[in-house]
């Protein structure tokens, strides 16, 4: 099989294309480095040669846009980062990159437990409910309806503060529904999921894509589909859609238990009148709201077990035998005295131990505000620039409590010093760190020991930029800082949503 040209290709001077990981009618997927930035793993999808056509790069284009401005309102649907056309003309768009399964790969596998579904379909309830209420699209506030959701679309991703992460995917036959805009009378969509007044080209609204979501919900739980047409044919599926009513739960999967409120509002969703199904994704998440404070406590606390489980104890004491934990070593800490005794201060440390060097992050705050974050969100981010510039990391923490709001702890690490390496490489093959808390009334001990945990992928690319910052030639630090500041800033609204998306303050981490 010859060898793509793309691969290795580096894209306007920024994105490195790795390999191939999708394709599609559409075009093709790329997995990329975003060079400008260190080397962060993104994705580029190409618009298809045989597309290559105005009318299709104006909808590509408008994908991208859909995307980048509902990617920067939900954490639900895929961020699109950056557009453009490339040498020989051909469109292309960049998006975060998402290691994950498909909803139809995991229902494949099996129906979905039911707190587990519950968890899933609130997710992309949620981001169906951003795309409702739409973006300001050419100076209007446009609705967006996907009139594509089917499992295909929905991407399920591993991720630590969620347990599952949901994104929906795929805009690219949205209807954009604008106060004074005429629709057009086509019909588009996949025949499975579609709802009777899609099939029929009609006007839009948020209605069809519950119907959708609908049909798509019942897959999840029984593995079947409500409706089955005569035959796979556009006709065939118009008489299922019109004429045959949805299958029930209990005919499908006799030995299924649900709560009768789930099948009731499940049912409702698959109306063939949009005025008796739910009429917004409001509706629909105060109906799936009570059945989830039920039935999907014990999904949620499972996640929470498998992280407390996860902290073991690491240290011998050499005077009792006793084992101690990393944290009990952490607290021992006293605030050193060559430091200033100041809330702007951070700086990173490395305790050594009998047994292991620990990766540590010593903090300075109000005793009041420690205790307003000791229960809290945590998410880390590392951002890299090298040559031109002073190879410089800025390691970025946030604790966020719903009531306190969101306190940034952040420091440099110069790669050019000793010190800088081995944090960083500690970082990398540890992937955790501790955070110390110190108490300005009482700084000569630590009050409070927390650990944050760095995902798989960030934890390479530490490694990879501990190295090549290596052979980069010493430049100016301080401007290294003052544009990775700059960066940050750009940042924080994106983090500061993923935060906010998150229902309750319960201590986990999330890893950018």
């Amino acid at each position: 099989m010859p060898q793509d040209p793309n691969i290795g290709r580096l894209l306007r001077n920024r994105y490195q294309l790795v390999e191939m990981v999708g394709k599609g009618a559409m075009g093709r997927v790329y997995k990329a480095k975003d060079m400008l930035l260190g080397g962060v793993i993104v994705a580029v999808k190409f618009l298809s040669h045989a597309l290559l056509n105005e009318k299709m790069r104006d909808r590509f284009a408008r994908e991208a846009t859909i995307c980048a401005l509902l990617g920067a309102k939900s954490n639900h649907i895929v961020d699109v980062k950056d557009y453009g056309v490339d040498e020989e003309e051909i469109s292309y768009y960049v998006m975060e990159y998402l290691e994950g399964d498909s909803l139809s790969e995991v229902i494949r596998s099996q129906p979905l437990p039911l707190p587990r579904f519950l968890n899933i379909s609130r997710q992309i309830c949620l981001g169906l409910q951003c795309a409702h209420k739409g973006i300001v699209y050419e100076g209007q506030l446009t609705q967006i309806i996907h009139r594509d959701i089917k499992p295909s679309n929905i991407l399920v991703v591993q991720d630590s503060s969620f347990g599952e992460l949901v994104k929906i995917l795929d805009f690219g036959i949205a209807k954009l529904i604008q106060p004074d805009g005429a629709q057009t009378q086509s019909f588009m969509g996949t025949l499975a999921y579609c709802s009777p007044e899609q099939m029929e080209g009609k006007e839009l609204d948020p209605r069809s894509d519950i119907y959708s979501l609908g049909v798509m919900m019942f897959e999840m739980l029984t593995g079947e589909m409500p409706i089955i047409g005569e035959n796979r044919s556009f006709g065939g599926w118009y008489k299922a859609h019109h004429e045959i009513p949805p299958r029930s739960f209990e005919i499908v999967s006799p030995h299924l238990r649900l709560p009768k409120a789930l099948e009731n509002l499940i049912m409702r969703c698959l109306a063939k009148d949009r005025s008796d199904r739910p009429q917004s994704v409001e509706e629909l998440l105060k109906g799936l709201d009570p059945i989830e404070q039920r039935f999907g406590q014990g999904w949620q606390l499972g996640q929470r077990i498998g992280a407390a489980l996860s902290k073991l104890p690491v240290v011998d004491d050499q005077k009792t035998g006793r084992v101690r934990s990393a944290e009990e070593i952490c607290q021992q800490a006293s605030w050193p005295e060559h430091r200033p005794q100041d809330q702007r201060i951070v700086f990173p440390h490395i305790i050594r131990t009998a047994q292991e060097r620990l990766a540590t992050l010593w903090v300075m705050l109000s005793r009041e505000d420690i205790q307003n974050h000791q229960v809290s969100r945590h998410y880390n981010q590392f951002l890299f620039l090298s040559a031109p510039h002073h190879p410089m990391v800025l390691w970025i923490t946030a604790l966020h409590n719903r009531s306190y709001g969101t306190r940034w702890l952040t420091c440099y690490l110069d790669l050019k010093t000793d010190s800088g390496q081995k944090i960083l490489r500690l970082l990398g093959e540890s992937g955790c760190y501790r955070i110390l808390f110190f108490a300005l009334s009482e700084p000569e001990r630590c009050v409070n020991v927390t650990t944050s945990t760095i995902v798989p992928a960030q934890r390479r690319l530490l490694m990879e930029w501990a190295n090549s910052s290596q052979t980069v030639p010493m430049a100016q630090p301080q401007l290294s800082k003052r544009l990775l500041k700059q960066e940050l800033e750009r940042l924080k609204p994106n983090i500061l949503m993923r935060l906010e998306a998150i229902d309750s303050n319960y201590p986990s981490n999330i890893s950018g």
